[in-house]
């Protein structure tokens, strides 16, 4: 969502990086351009007009006059503004009821049901605790069937009694939960096209009744400015303690969520990346400042390892490396690891310096994997963990078994031996990091 606008700030930066001091004809030739690329990705004027006055007071001041090296000051200062604009510190759920109770609303259209469910899906994951879905949308045509489905493929509970009164449901599910020992309620309410009178006294009453410990907004990111006035629609009648913003991923200028947390105070805490069901991320403004300002983020992509990639195995691979006895098989079962962490072109955007590195525009097609993982499978197990007796014979079967051609194998022969040396040099100190 936000390279359009990191390409214009980054060259913003590369310019200040040219300057031997800073003055104030050049930083206001270069905020001007950091105007101009925050107007066009959607930030609200108001917002621009507070930031830029900010970034321009702070970065002709004594601190930066005086430094040695102030581009690196003035770098330093428009990402501090840009992490203040955003939030300031990472704001945590409040999961502190027993069971605590997570109220989801919004507009329809924006995602609600499926967010609901990938909530629940990171909370069980992250705290090992047990989520309840609760059915409360008893007017959207085929609501409570989609929630009932994402609870049968996630393997989480959904309450429901159908099309009952919402806030009877709200009351007999919290009820539920407690006799059965649920650690998580998460209520998925009604939307209307529009913010209207009945939807808002209903989720008032809902809110009264069993007094959540959260009340998220989900915010369709595509919507843009119109997304302050739902947010201030809703909290104007609700007390709001969180937005969820999904869609982060669409091709959109994302200005709305850079103007979210100053115009209404309302935090984002989660935003969609993808329409999977693994697809949401918690909400951390300086992770998200310096992924727009191309400085990358490691600390995600560090959690999302964590999180998938089994470490026993990957310990019992990394010593098989160091002995030199890593094999086809353990390079199978790598490759189903990283297939885990999803498209790994949004991995590498995520490492610092990609978009200087030509790495923000790889393309990975996932067919390559596939043909890899077919030529791997179509070797016995003997041959798996010894290559080396793969001869002509050998290599035409696995040819004809995975669908793909000999100069194929071949070709993955000689990278999987090139890696397997470098590897190996890498673990006995010999090579050092090409960074």
């Amino acid at each position: 969502m936000f390279e359009s606008l990191g390409d214009r700030l980054q060259s913003a930066i590369d310019k200040i990086k040219g300057y031997g001091k800073i003055t104030e004809d050049n930083i206001s030739e270069v905020t001007r351009e950091i105007r101009l690329a925050l107007l066009e990705a959607d930030v609200n004027y108001k917002v621009v007009k507070e930031f830029i006055a900010n970034v321009k007071e702070k970065a002709l001041g004594e601190e930066v006059a005086k430094s040695l090296k102030p581009s690196e000051m003035f770098v330093k200062i428009l990402k501090d503004e840009l992490v203040e604009l955003l939030g300031g510190e990472k704001k945590e759920l409040n999961l502190n009821g027993n069971p605590a109770i997570l109220m989801l609303v919004g507009l329809q259209g924006t995602g609600k049901t499926t967010m609901i469910g990938k909530l629940g899906l990171l909370l069980r994951k992250k705290y090992h605790k047990k989520p309840l879905l609760v059915a409360c949308d008893v007017y959207r045509p085929a609501a409570i069937d989609q929630l009932k489905q994402l609870g049968k493929e996630l393997n989480i509970e959904v309450y429901s009694e159908g099309k009952g009164n919402p806030t009877l449901i709200s009351e007999h599910a919290v009820e539920y939960a407690k006799e059965n020992k649920f650690d998580y309620v998460l209520i998925d309410t009604a939307g209307r096209l529009h913010i209207d009178e009945s939807l808002m006294d209903e989720l008032d009453s809902i809110e009264k009744t069993i007094h959540p410990e959260e009340i998220l907004l989900v915010v369709d990111a595509m919507t843009g400015q119109d997304a302050i006035n739902v947010i201030e629609g809703f909290n104007s009648k609700l007390p709001l303690t969180g937005a969820i913003l999904t869609k982060l991923d669409g091709d959109t200028r994302g200005g709305a969520a850079l103007s979210i947390r100053h115009l209404t105070n309302v935090p984002i805490k989660f935003v969609g990346v993808s329409e999977k069901m693994d697809g949401i991320e918690e909400f951390y403004p300086e992770r998200m400042a310096t992924r727009i300002l191309g400085m990358g983020d490691i600390m995600t992509m560090l959690e999302k390892a964590e999180s998938v990639i089994d470490e026993d195995e990957a310990m019992k691979t990394a010593k098989k490396m160091q002995k030199g006895n890593f094999d086809l098989e353990d390079f199978l079962s790598q490759m189903n690891q990283i297939k885990k962490l999803g498209p790994l072109e949004n991995l590498l955007k995520m490492l610092p310096g990609a978009k200087k590195m030509g790495l923000s525009d790889v393309k990975i097609n996932p067919k390559d994997m596939a043909h890899i993982e077919a030529i791997i499978q179509s070797m016995t197990p003997e041959e798996r963990r010894h290559p080396e007796i793969l001869k002509a014979s050998r290599k035409v079967r696995i040819a004809k078994g995975s669908g793909r051609t000999v100069e194929e194998v071949n070709r993955l022969l000689k990278q999987f031996e090139e890696m397997k040396k470098m590897m190996k040099q890498f673990s006995n100190g010999n090579l050092k990091m090409p960074f």
